[in-house]
């Protein structure tokens, strides 16, 4: 059950405010809206709840209705986006079975969607990159927009041609994986000053086969024991640090 917060409204984990109504879902985005423009112009260090509050003309109150605090307008903003992007990489991979296909279909799909937030990513990613910080991809706060993405790769997989080749165990333990690859493409995204990323672009267009290749690898008994020690890896050093639940 969703818990609620010092003003008595429904909560979503970490922080973000339940809504209710249209008006209350549009008075959110509103506020959402202004909030990654003030960032984009003045900073995320330098923007305030309040002028926040000032630029959407609402009052503060209601301003920390919906968000519990600045660092929680970015869960939100990495919720939407997230939603966005799993939403588009569906549509656009629906009639491709190809795994290779799809893997790339997905991840450039993240860089089309969040396209527009590229400036702005680089203000904000040295408070994300702290791995003590909620704004961490890795920390509990962050595990609604981080399960919406690695269900996106767990569709990645078993729509492709390639799923009922591979031991089940590692069926399981890919989307983690698949999305730690994005993390990787995120990171190069962030530091990419070519003209419309294209060099981020052309990282993904010649690592996507090469992972998807490894992948198919795995299924062939040869490549077994190699496969073992990765899982085993993956499932002691990797996994263990991604928070899984929002406190």
């Amino acid at each position: 059950m969703d818990k609620p917060n010092e003003t008595g409204a429904p909560e979503l984990p970490g922080g973000r405010a339940l809504p209710k109504t249209d008006k209350s879902e549009q008075t959110r985005a509103l506020i959402l809206e202004t909030a990654m423009r003030l960032f984009q112009e003045r900073g995320y260090e330098k923007t305030t709840m309040r002028a926040i509050a000032t630029e959407a003309g609402i009052s503060v109150g209601n301003a920390y209705y919906y968000f519990a605090g600045k660092e929680f307008l970015i869960q939100g903003f990495y919720d939407r986006m997230t939603y966005d992007h799993a939403a588009d990489a569906r549509n656009r991979m629906a009639e491709t079975r190809e795994f290779a296909a799809r893997l790339e279909i997905a991840i450039t799909s993240w860089l089309d969607t969040a396209a527009p937030y590229h400036e702005f990513a680089a203000q904000f990613f040295r408070t994300a990159a702290d791995p003590t910080s909620s704004l961490s991809p890795f920390s509990n706060e962050s595990h609604p927009a981080r399960a919406t993405a690695v269900e996106l790769f767990r569709d990645v997989l078993a729509g492709s041609e390639l799923a009922p080749k591979l031991d089940a165990e590692l069926v399981e333990l890919l989307p983690d994986v698949l999305w730690l690859h994005l993390m990787i493409v995120v990171l190069y995204w962030v530091f990419d000053r070519t003209e419309g990323t294209e060099r981020t672009r052309e990282f993904v267009r010649r690592s996507t086969p090469m992972a998807a290749r490894l992948i198919n690898l795995s299924r062939y008994r040869v490549f077994r024991p190699i496969v073992r020690d990765a899982k085993g890896l993956i499932q002691d050093f990797i996994l263990p640090t991604i928070g899984k639940v929002a406190k």
